[in-house]
């Protein structure tokens, strides 16, 4: 994606530009990695440091020997134990005792508020940058669509994820009405 700002610019520019990009990278490798280990960790009962470096370990293997197809295929494997995950998740939550009965004006009354003023505003400045111009997820993206093999599929693929990204939206937006709906003070830990 920096190419043509490095054509536009020059190289000593498009050097710098990239490393932004390459912490970001950098960044976002540790943070997966961090959170395979910690599940990794739970999982096995083990410390937190060897569950980091077994996750990165296995992450290799596969990798060196199913190449590319198994970085795909274990992203597909991943989303659909996500979207499953959640969709799961639901009915537990939705039912336990300390839950109380959601009604629809919970969601138009309680939920509908003014972002008011405050330090917090740099924040929602910031996210609307980063949706606006993109952030590490859309390198994602933007490698699936620029590697598909015609623009028909390169467009089939963006409407798919749109539907996708909508349907992946619900189980959030309920768990977060449960949350809302929640007694936290019935509830025992």
């Amino acid at each position: 994606m920096l190419d043509p700002l490095q054509d536009a610019y020059g190289s000593g520019r498009g050097g710098l530009l990239f490393l932004p990009a390459l912490c970001g990278e950098v960044f976002w490798s540790a943070g997966i990695l961090a959170a395979l280990g910690a599940t990794l960790a739970i999982i096995l009962q083990v410390p937190l440091d060897p569950a980091v470096i077994i996750s990165a370990l296995i992450a290799i293997l596969y990798t060196w020997i199913g190449g590319l197809y198994s970085v795909a295929y274990t992203d597909v494997v991943q989303l659909g134990c996500i979207a499953v995950g959640l969709w799961i998740c639901i009915p537990f939550a939705w039912f336990h005792p300390a839950v109380e009965a959601i009604q629809w004006s919970d969601w138009t009354e309680k939920w509908i508020g003014e972002i008011g003023g405050g330090w917090w505003n740099f924040h929602y400045a910031d996210y609307f940058l980063l949706l606006t111009f993109g952030g590490i997820p859309w390198q994602v993206y933007f490698q699936r669509v620029l590697s598909s093999k015609s623009a028909k599929k390169a467009e089939a693929l963006s409407y798919i994820a749109a539907f996708g990204c909508i349907i992946m939206a619900i189980p959030p937006v309920l768990i977060g009405g449960i949350a809302k709906a929640t007694n936290w003070t019935a509830k025992d830990y």
